[in-house]
Parts: C-alpha cells; sequence; structure tokens
C-alpha cells in the first residue's frame, strides 16, 4: 500500500464500493423517487459499460467490418424485459458479493482485535519488536485498522525507528483524520528528530480537535521549547569545544582530575569549587552535562566520602557541601540539568538524607538546591516522584529551626502542597504521616518560630483545598483543640503571631467546609474566640474570623446563642456599615443563621438598624449571595410587631419587587426576597398600596406560597 499507484488503484477501488453500496441502498428504498433514481442510475451505468465492451470490440474487428454500434441502446430500451432480467441478476450478484465482503471484514476484524491485543500485552511487556510484530500481522488482517498504525507508531517510537513511527502515524490519519493520538505521537517522532516546528504543528493541531486537551498541548509545547533549547545549548558549546576555548577546556581538565581516583578529600574540594565557578554560565552548565559530569556523583572517591558517610569529618563536610554547590551551579535556571541530576542513582533518595544528617551546612545548601526545583512546575513534578511521606518528616522537623533553614524549607513544601501528585501521596499517607507532623505542629506552636508556623499554617491549608484530605483532618480533635489553644492570644500580640492567627483562621475556613460531631463539640469555643477576634487591630484578621462564624453557625445552635448573647448582632452591624464586599458577605451570612433561630437577635437587629437602612443598602448589592441574605434577615425581621410599620416610606416594596421577580441564579435570591415581601404586606397592608402602583399584585400573589411553606 506504500506504493503510490497502488494507492491510487486503492482509492478507486474503495469509492466504486461506496457507489455500489449507495445504489443498492436506493433500489431498497420505500421512496418511490429516490428508487425510480437509483433505477435510472443504474440503467446509465449498463448501458456505459455495454458501450465500452462494445468500443473494445469494435477496436479488435474494425479491419474487418464496420457496424453502427447506436443499435445496441435501441436494443435495450426495446426489450425492457431482458433488461428487468439482467438488472435483477447484476444486483442480485452486487448483493450476493457485498455480504461477502462483510462477512470477511468481520472475520478479519476480529483477527485484527485479537492480533492487538496481543501486539498491547507484548508492548507493557517491554518487547516492543514482538509488538510490532502483531500490530503488523494485524493490518494484514484489517488495513484501514487506525489503532494498529497508533499502537505500532508507538512502539516504534519506543525504539527509536522515528520515521516508521512518522509514516504509520500518516496511515492513521488516512483511516481518521481527527486522530489525536496520531498527532501526539507524530508530534513526540518529529521532536526526536529535532523537526522543533513540525512537533509543535502537530500539538496544534491536537488543540483544535479538542481544545479540552489545552493542558496536555501546553505540557507538549513546553516539552519541545525545552528540547529546542537544549539543541542549540549543547550545539554552541560544542562548537566552543572544537573551538578549544578556555572554559570549555578548563571544565574538561578539571572533570577528569575529579574523577581520578587516589587524591586527597582537600584536592576534591578545591576541584569541585573551581568547577562550580566555571559551570555558572548557561554555556558551562551544557559542557558540563554533555561531558557527563553528573557522573562524578556515582564515583566511589567522591559520593562515598560526601553524601553516604555516616558521620563526617570537617574535610568530608567541606566536600559534601562543595558538592552541592557544584549541583546548584550546574541545575540553577536548567531544567534538563535538574532533570538529569535526579536521574542520578540514589540522588533523590541522598537528598532527604543529607536533609536530617544534622550539619547545618549541609543541610542549607541542600535546601538551596531543593528550593531550585520547588520553583517552577516542571522542577515539583520531579519532586513529586520521590516519597513524599519522607520529604514531610524532614522538611517539618526545621519548623523549629530559628534561622533560614525554617522559611526555605516551609517555602519548598507551601510549593509542592499545590501539587496534584504530591496531594494524592499525602491523602494516601494521612494518618500515619500527614496528620501527625501537622498535629504536633500545632500542639508545639509555643516552642516554633511564629514566622515558620504562619507557613506551615499555610501550606496544610493549601492540602485541604483536597476534599479527602480535608475531611480527615476535620476529624481530628487533636487539630481542633490545637486550634483552640493557638487562637488564645491577646490582640496585642507579636506580628509573628498576628500572622500565625490570619494563617489558622485560613484552615479552619477550609475545613469547615465540613461537617461532623467534632466541629460541632467544638463549635462553642471556637466562636468565642473569634468573637473575641473582631476587635482585633488587622482588617485580616477581622474578616477570616467573621467567616469562620459564618461558616460556623449553621452547624452549631448552641454556639448561636451563646455569640448572640455576647454581643454578635451589633458586631456585625458595624462591620456591615464599614462596607468591605467580602467582610460584608461573611457579616450578613452570620446575620442570616442568628436571626433564623433567635428572637433576641431579631430584636436587637431591629434597635441597632433603625428602619433598616443597612439590609436596604445591601439589597442594593450587585452580589447575589449577599442579597438573598439580607432579604432572609429582613423576612426574620418582619416576624416582630411595628418591623413592617417602620419601613413605610421606604424602597423596599420596590427592591424586593425586583429581586422576587428578577433572573438571579440562585433561586434562593427569588424565594427570599418573595418571603419578604409577603410578610411586608401581611403585617402592614399599605404596602400594599404602593404595590399596586408598581404592578406588582402578580408576584405577590405567586409569593404567597413560599410565606405559607416557610
Amino acid at each position: 500500500l506504500r506504493d503510490q499507484d497502488t494507492e491510487a488503484d486503492f482509492q478507486r477501488f474503495l469509492r466504486r464500493v461506496d457507489d455500489v453500496t449507495n445504489l443498492l441502498q436506493g433500489l431498497k428504498s420505500p421512496d418511490s423517487a429516490v428508487q425510480k433514481k437509483a433505477i435510472a442510475e443504474t440503467e446509465k451505468r449498463l448501458r456505459e459499460q455495454g458501450a465500452s465492451r462494445e468500443e473494445e470490440e469494435e477496436e479488435e474487428e474494425e479491419s474487418r467490418t464496420t457496424v453502427n454500434r447506436t443499435l445496441i441502446n435501441t436494443s435495450v430500451r426495446a426489450f425492457p424485459s431482458e433488461m428487468k432480467a439482467g438488472l435483477n441478476g447484476f444486483l442480485a450478484a452486487l448483493e450476493k458479493d457485498a455480504k461477502e465482503r462483510a462477512q470477511r471484514r468481520r472475520r478479519n476484524e476480529q483477527l485484527a482485535n485479537a492480533l492487538k491485543e496481543q501486539g498491547n500485552e507484548a508492548f507493557r511487556a517491554g518487547d516492543f519488536a514482538l509488538a510490532i510484530q502483531r500490530y503488523s500481522e494485524g493490518l494484514e488482517k484489517l488495513r484501514d485498522k487506525q489503532e494498529l498504525y497508533t499502537n505500532r507508531a508507538q512502539a516504534y517510537l519506543k525504539l527509536h525507528e522515528y520515521e516508521k513511527a512518522l509514516s504509520d502515524c500518516e496511515w492513521a490519519l488516512k483511516c481518521n483524520k481527527n486522530c489525536l493520538k496520531a498527532y501526539f505521537l507524530m508530534g513526540k517522532a518529529h521532536l526526536a528528530l529535532q523537526h522543533f516546528s513540525e512537533s509543535r504543528q502537530c500539538y496544534e493541531k491536537m488543540l483544535q480537535i479538542d481544545p479540552q486537551k489545552e493542558k496536555l498541548f501546553k505540557e507538549c509545547v513546553s516539552q519541545a521549547r525545552l528540547e529546542e533549547q537544549r539543541l542549540r545549548e549543547e550545539q554552541s558549546a560544542q562548537r566552543e569545544l572544537q573551538a578549544g576555548s578556555e572554559a570549555a577546556l578548563n571544565i574538561q581538565e578539571l572533570l577528569q582530575s575529579i574523577l581520578s581516583p587516589g587524591h586527597a578529600i582537600p584536592y576534591y574540594s578545591g576541584a569541585i569549587r573551581l568547577l562550580a565557578g566555571a559551570v555558572s554560565t548557561r554555556t558551562g552548565q551544557t559542557l558540563f552535562r554533555t561531558n557527563k559530569g553528573f557522573s562524578m556523583l556515582s564515583s566511589e572517591a567522591v559520593r562515598g566520602r560526601a553524601f553516604c558517610a555516616e558521620s563526617r569529618s570537617p574535610a568530608e563536610v567541606e566536600l559534601c557541601v562543595s558538592l552541592l554547590l557544584l549541583c546548584q551551579a550546574a541545575c540553577a535556571g536548567n531544567e534538563e540539568n535538574q532533570r538529569v541530576l535526579l536521574a542520578q542513582p540514589q540522588v533523590g533518595a541522598q537528598l532527604p538524607e543529607l536533609l536530617s544528617c544534622g550539619t547545618a551546612q549541609i543541610q542549607r545548601e541542600t535546601l538551596a538546591l531543593i528550593s531550585l526545583y520547588s520553583e517552577h512546575e516542571g522542577g515539583r513534578r520531579l519532586l513529586g516522584r520521590q516519597d513524599v511521606s519522607r520529604w514531610l518528616q524532614v522538611l517539618m522537623a526545621f519548623v523549629k529551626c530559628t534561622d533560614a533553614r525554617a522559611d526555605r524549607a516551609m517555602n519548598i513544601l507551601s510549593d509542592l502542597s499545590g501539587e496534584e501528585r504530591f496531594q494524592a501521596q499525602c491523602r494516601a499517607t494521612f494518618p500515619t504521616a500527614v496528620l501527625p507532623f501537622f498535629t504536633q505542629l500545632l500542639v508545639c506552636a509555643r516552642q516554633v518560630p511564629w514566622a515558620a508556623l504562619a507557613q506551615g499554617l499555610a501550606v496544610l491549608g493549601r492540602l485541604c483545598a483536597d476534599v479527602g484530605l480535608r475531611a480527615q483532618l476535620a476529624q481530628s480533635r487533636e487539630c481542633w483543640q490545637a486550634s483552640l489553644e493557638l487562637l488564645d492570644g491577646c490582640p496585642a500580640a507579636s506580628p509573628g503571631h498576628q500572622q500565625c492567627v490570619f494563617a489558622l483562621l485560613g484552615l479552619l475556613m477550609n475545613l469547615l467546609l465540613e461537617s461532623n460531631s467534632t466541629i460541632q463539640d467544638f463549635a462553642v469555643p471556637i466562636s468565642g474566640r473569634c468573637l473575641a477576634l473582631l476587635s482585633h487591630q488587622d482588617g485580616r484578621i477581622v474578616t477570616r474570623a467573621t467567616g469562620v462564624l459564618s461558616r460556623l453557625l449553621p452547624a452549631a445552635p448552641s454556639a448561636v446563642h451563646e455569640v448572640v448573647a455576647a454581643g454578635v448582632v451589633k458586631k456585625m452591624l458595624k462591620l456591615l456599615r464599614a462596607g468591605g464586599q467580602l467582610t460584608s458577605s461573611y457579616a450578613i451570612k452570620t446575620l442570616s443563621v442568628c436571626t433564623k433561630s433567635s428572637r433576641r437577635a431579631q430584636e436587637e437587629l431591629l434597635k441597632g438598624d433603625k428602619r433598616f437602612q443597612v439590609l436596604l443598602g445591601l439589597l442594593h448589592s450587585g452580589d447575589e449571595l449577599t442579597v438573598g441574605n439580607a432579604a432572609f434577615c429582613l423576612s426574620q425581621c418582619l416576624l416582630l410587631p411595628g418591623a413592617a410599620s417602620a419601613l413605610l416610606g421606604s424602597s423596599v416594596v420596590q427592591l424586593l419587587l425586583r429581586h422576587a421577580g428578577g433572573d438571579a441564579a440562585r433561586t434562593s435570591v427569588q424565594q427570599n426576597s418573595a418571603i419578604a415581601l409577603g410578610r411586608l404586606c401581611v403585617a402592614e397592608p399599605r404596602h400594599i398600596q404602593q404595590l399596586r402602583k408598581l404592578n406588582g399584585l402578580a408576584i405577590l400573589n405567586s409569593s404567597m406560597k413560599y410565606v405559607h411553606s416557610s
């Protein structure tokens, strides 16, 4: 099929098969018009075939006789019964042939599928040559099976036969022009062949076919860009090497001297320090990699004395620090070198050991090296493949340090906490690894530097974005008890303590997305601490404390009565008058919860908000959640005697009517507004007069069902 003439014949044959199939369907159609058209087309094709055969005979007998062949067409029209019989025979033959072809195709498809599965098994086992053989045998049975082409292309890629992979992808696209896998594999083959422009075009085609593959598209394009950059750097480094530049020769000489055995430790340390200075440029990094500089980490003379020593002498500590500085210089801003470093045997497992070695200098340089990875997405993915529980253990241990190690360790954890793979591993090891570490962190909060503790709490808050982790942590009584103790502090506490409280309140807001008995047990003391924080000088803390109340009170009626007695209504009204969209949304939610179950809260709201000016102002808000809660609070307060009369002469009817008959995305806005409107008119009939002027009686009638159901 790879021959062009053969392919053309094959395509013409397929077109003829399609034409005959269409004719058969037309002849069998119940529509007489379609059937007549198919009969006419069939007669036309028969006449053309008859004329073609007669022309061939005429050419053969041209030397002997001359006949007017137009009589043939006349005879066809003259003998309709013979034509009909011949046509029926022709159609029967066609139908029989089609059935036989369909049977053969079904049989071949079964064989091809079986061979495809055998090829898949061989591929999974790593026997790519056998996989290719099975896929090829399947294609002999069924030439137009797209999956066999793409699977074989994938196997060719594993064997670095990129041209063959491209050819199979092209054939897969002939079978299915929108085959995403074909474009993906073709892009990888072009990338391996350093056809960067063609590779990007393949990935762009994937995005055109399926816009939802944007994440995969970005990853592929990023990989292509890095590969293109790596190639340019290696070519530049090679040119410098060939030109005999001093830097290139210096790197080669230093590598040779370091890899040669028999030297004393100070010699290796000095040479490695010199090498670190030489590879600090982009070209130096590339020369270091292309000259197999990372292989020194596998050298027993170097690695055995630096990384793997159980107890280190001062000279061995210096050697280890020198190696870490060299790794930093080689990997700074260079994703390819970072990948190569972690690909070295035992390096990934050795880094946590260096962090827990107890030598501050080694720990600082190891943290600096790991930070180079955590600062960008590609590096975080590489770190995410390591043992998460071990990383958590060693990094969290730095939280008690009083120097820069604590900040750097927490920054690394904060960077990693947003990675899906990291979250998944944390979820799997939560009871044995994650929960004990963070619980201990909260319990020992007074012994930990405030800045590091705040970062640790922020990490835990980010991890709680994962539903599984959040649900498990929300069940921990130790966590809630430790949080309660940390919230105990005066408003004049240190800035570090304020930052910790701010981070802790964010964590609690995430945890309160859950609902369980543990939360109910701690609802009263937690709400009391948050109420005290409403007088804090830091507005961010006030906002989050209000947010905690808005999420905690709905699940704890006992806490509602406590906070109402402590003056929460007055505090919420003060926050609402001060403005601030986020704070206002939390405050009105808190008021709606309190007025729902406490008559005292309703009375205090009526007393504190003369003529409901605050609530009416919130009904003008552009935030639907705020409007819905304001309408709910108003409807609760309208149960009090005299509340509806206080609203005479205001714009309340117009506002409620607009929301009750509006098209808000949240149906609760319409329902709460309708309930408030109905209660308003029931409690004070004089509001009905304004309702008539606004032609709103129909909306009022429809709203009465909400009033009755409420």
